[in-house]
This record gives C-alpha cells, sequence and structure tokens, in this order.
C-alpha cells in the first residue's frame, strides 16, 4: 500500500489544506491501490505564490539554456533509472497493459532528448539584419520565458503528457504548477520524487493532483500567464474561454476521431496489424487513436473479415499479465460510457460484427469491456462522429480516393490519422490531403522532433521539438542603434 499524506508543492513536500486520504483504485478488481490527498483551492493559491516568487525573484528564468538543459537531462536520466518501477504502477493505476507501459518508457526519453536537442539549437538570441542597409539601428530578437505556467493533463498517458509539458517549459525557464488526474495520483507523486532530486531552485515546480473544480480554480488564478492543457475537447473550450477573458496565453491538445485510410493496393495484413497499435493500443483510450477504419468497397469484406479476426484475438484481463492486449477503463464511469456508445451504435443500425455492451466472463469486478467491431457505418452516425475513448472500431466503405478524403475530412477533429498504401509515395499525396496535424504512413510512429497537435475541434497550438519549445516563449526585440 502506497500513501502520501503531503503534497509537493514548491519543490517541498508540504501538509496541505486537507489532509483527507483518497482511495486510488485497480481498475482490474477495484482494490485499493494507494491512498493520497488531493489538493484544494487553498493549495493552488500556496502553489501559484511560490512559482510566482520563482519566477519574479528566483534564479531559474534568469540561468542559461546551458544550465536548463543540464537539470532537464538529470531529470531524464533519474526516471530512466526507475523506467520498470514507473511502467508498473502506470499500469495499475491505468490499467493499461504492462507490455504497453514498458514499451512506452524508451519513447520518454526520445521525447525527453527531443526537446533537449531543440534547446540547444533554438535561438534564444539572435541579431537580424535589416531590410533596409540604411537603417541606422539592428534588432535584437529574444525568446524569453512567460512566466507562470499551470499545465493539466489527463489520466490516459500521464508521463508523456506531463513530460511533453513540464520539459519545454522548464527549458525555457518558466515555473511550473502541473496538475495532475486523482486516478494517477501515485505515478505523478513518483514523478514528484524525481523533480525534487533533479536540483531545481525553490518554488520552481509544484505537482498537484486534484478534481476538475480545482483544476478551474487554478486556470483562473490571476497569476498564471500560460495555460497548457491536454484532455477532453469539451473541458478545452472551456478552458479557451476562461483564458480569452483574461488574455492568458494558452495551448490545448484536444480530442480526436481519427481517420485510418486503407488504399485498395495496400497489404491488407500489415495495415490490420497497424490497427492494432494505431487504434487499439492503450485500450484505445488514446486521442490519437484511428479508430474510424475507411476500406474501399471493392475490399470491404476482406477488410472486415481481417478485423474482426484480429478483434477476436486480442487478449482481455490483467493488464500485468504478459498475454492482455486490451486492459480495464480507467473508471467505472467510463466503462459505461463505452457501453453505452456500442448499445447507441446498434440502435443507429451499425452491423455488430463481434463484441457487444457485455463484460468478458470472469472480469466483472473490473471495468472491463469487450472489444467490438461494426461494420456498415455511416459517416454521420454517432459512432462515427464522437470520440469513445474505447475499444470500438467502426468500418466506413468509401468509393473512390476523392471519397476516402472527404470522409477522413468530415469531422469536427483533426488530431491525427493514417494512410496505408504499396506506394508509400502515393500514401504521402492522400495524407497531404486529409486535414488533420499528424498523419502516419504505413504505421509509421508519431516522432518528437516535428510538431503534434490538432486541427479544427482538436486544438490550438503545437507539442515537440523546437516548435512546442518555441510555445512557452514570448518575442521580445530591442532595437540599438548602430555605431557611427
Amino acid at each position: 500500500m502506497i500513501t502520501y499524506e503531503g503534497l509537493f508543492i514548491g519543490g517541498t513536500w508540504t501538509t496541505p489544506s486537507s489532509t483527507e486520504l483518497l482511495d486510488i483504485r485497480s481498475p482490474h478488481d477495484n482494490s485499493v491501490l494507494g491512498r493520497a490527498v488531493q489538493a484544494l483551492p487553498a493549495d493552488v493559491d500556496r502553489a501559484v505564490a511560490a512559482a510566482r516568487q520563482a519566477f519574479d525573484e528566483g534564479p531559474w528564468p534568469r540561468t542559461s539554456p546551458a544550465e536548463r538543459i543540464a537539470v532537464v537531462r538529470k531529470l531524464a536520466a533519474l526516471r530512466e533509472k526507475r523506467a520498470d518501477e514507473i511502467a508498473a504502477l502506470i499500469s495499475a493505476e491505468n490499467g493499461s497493459a504492462l507490455w504497453f507501459t514498458k514499451a512506452g518508457q524508451p519513447g520518454l526519453s526520445r521525447q525527453a532528448n527531443a526537446y533537449l536537442k531543440a534547446a540547444e539549437e533554438f535561438g534564444w538570441e539572435e541579431i537580424l539584419e535589416p531590410s533596409d542597409p540604411a537603417a541606422p539601428f539592428r534588432s535584437v530578437v529574444r525568446r524569453e520565458a512567460i512566466g507562470v505556467v499551470a499545465a493539466i493533463i489527463p489520466w490516459n498517458s500521464p508521463f508523456s503528457s506531463a513530460s511533453a509539458k513540464i520539459i519545454p517549459a522548464l527549458l525555457a525557464g518558466n515555473t511550473v504548477v502541473l496538475k495532475v488526474s486523482p486516478e494517477n495520483t501515485l505515478s505523478m507523486n513518483l514523478l514528484a520524487e524525481l523533480l525534487a532530486e533533479a536540483g531545481l531552485p525553490e518554488g520552481v515546480i509544484s505537482v498537484l493532483p486534484a478534481d476538475r473544480e480545482t483544476s478551474e480554480y487554478l486556470v483562473k488564478h490571476p497569476d498564471v500567464d500560460k495555460i497548457a492543457f491536454t484532455g477532453s475537447t469539451r473541458a478545452g473550450r472551456r478552458i479557451a474561454s476562461l483564458a480569452g477573458a483574461q488574455l492568458k496565453r494558452v495551448s490545448l491538445e484536444l480530442g480526436g476521431k481519427s481517420a485510418m485510410i486503407i488504399l485498395p493496393d495496400a497489404d491488407l495484413d500489415a495495415a490490420i496489424q497497424g490497427v492494432k497499435f494505431g487504434s487499439l493500443l492503450n485500450n484505445a483510450e488514446s486521442c490519437i487513436a484511428q479508430t474510424r477504419i475507411l476500406a474501399p468497397r471493392s475490399r470491404y469484406d476482406e477488410v472486415v473479415a481481417g478485423l474482426k479476426d484480429l478483434v477476436e484475438s486480442l487478449g482481455v484481463g490483467d493488464p500485468a499479465d504478459d498475454r492482455t492486449f486490451i486492459g480495464p477503463m480507467i473508471r467505472r464511469d467510463q466503462q459505461q460510457r463505452v457501453l453505452d456508445y456500442i448499445r447507441l451504435g446498434v440502435e443507429e443500425g451499425a452491423r455488430l460484427v463481434t463484441g457487444g455492451p457485455k463484460v468478458p466472463p470472469g472480469l466483472e469486478k473490473g471495468n472491463y469491456v469487450t472489444p467490438t467491431l461494426f461494420a456498415d457505418v455511416d459517416n454521420a452516425m454517432r459512432i462515427a462522429q464522437e470520440e469513445i475513448f474505447g475499444p470500438v472500431l467502426v468500418v466506413i466503405a468509401y468509393d473512390d480516393e476523392d471519397d476516402a478524403v472527404r470522409v477522413a475530412n468530415d469531422s469536427e477533429y483533426g488530431l491525427s490519422g493514417g494512410v496505408w498504401s504499396a506506394d508509400p509515395a502515393h500514401a504521402l499525396a492522400v495524407a497531404r490531403r486529409v486535414r488533420t496535424g499528424t498523419v502516419t504512413v504505413n504505421g509509421a510512429p508519431i516522432g518528437f522532433d516535428g510538431p503534434f497537435g490538432g486541427f479544427k475541434a482538436s486544438g490550438l497550438g503545437r507539442e515537440y521539438g523546437a516548435v512546442g519549445l518555441g510555445t512557452y516563449t514570448e518575442y521580445k526585440t530591442i532595437t540599438v542603434p548602430e555605431a557611427r
């Protein structure tokens, strides 16, 4: 049993405003994994005050980029040493298959290294040559920290989401209040332990597990300069409205309902395997899951048959079991949400190929659903338009390439997507036509050097690499007269 009776505020474990402990339960069997306190608005006030003082008066924003890089590099090394422990804890909290959380640890290293490389090469201060040779001045352009950053992350991939925000924010010289989901209190407090070891100055970072009401209090706090949020589109709209009223800087990584286009010449076996990892990874509790499968009418029955075999072959059960591919949903209400969407699909007239609104036998204690496949789906159906956040796939037929692109783009979202073809150059040409922030060709993984984010209702701004680092800076231009 893991117990946390304190909150990590400003780099120190402190006594919370409320000592009530929340039970952190296993999605697998609802047993208690640990207990921990949760932050309230009074704790937010303390964390923001510490961050404000550290930014306005402390050394962190005034250190050199090289010094900040060294601290973040140490943080990354500390995480790597505890990678197995982190993977096991996330799996226990989230219900994610253990093989997946272990496989994700090298990805966290690549994510950190991409930010570190970007910081080493970043144009922190540049002198611009005047467009008019006769201009009697030169322009010095600086990239400076914004201030106090409120980083708010969801439960489904906590270390990745946290790293995507706190690493660039810290590299740029900001101070940070990281608000995490109650479900991830144990793993995120482990992150706090690593932050304590990394050598950050007093006040620079806090980690606060808290509910939605306390999160909104943080968003509205007058001493917060930027909000970096990952979560639902509904919550993102609320945050954007609050930020707009105060002219806060904001970046939003929101929901998705991404399409995978299988072109007629695609290697079907490879594409089906691509669905396994591109659509159903992490129990399909992923904003980038490609859960709309677009198949040509000429091969539609083949695609549906192949997907049926795939879905029925997936191991469902204890996330700690090596045979498990699909674990439980994070909470009971999320389990019910997914089951309700499956029932809705039947009501809408989609053909239930496999699965259905039932809990797998023997797993009733946990938050399990049966992986489900629908065929004969119209893209206007709610199961094709709304983010389900669970292992439910829909297969939509298209007539020709133009029709496939039209259907892929017929969504309020635009976060991710995929194209499969025997001709990678052709697949790339189709990918260019899809209105979404990230498109993978033939199952290529998402990289960390290029920008990641969404079109339309999938968000504002970008993460990863130099572009993601830049979103945590302000431009300052200083004009200096030329010596005569």
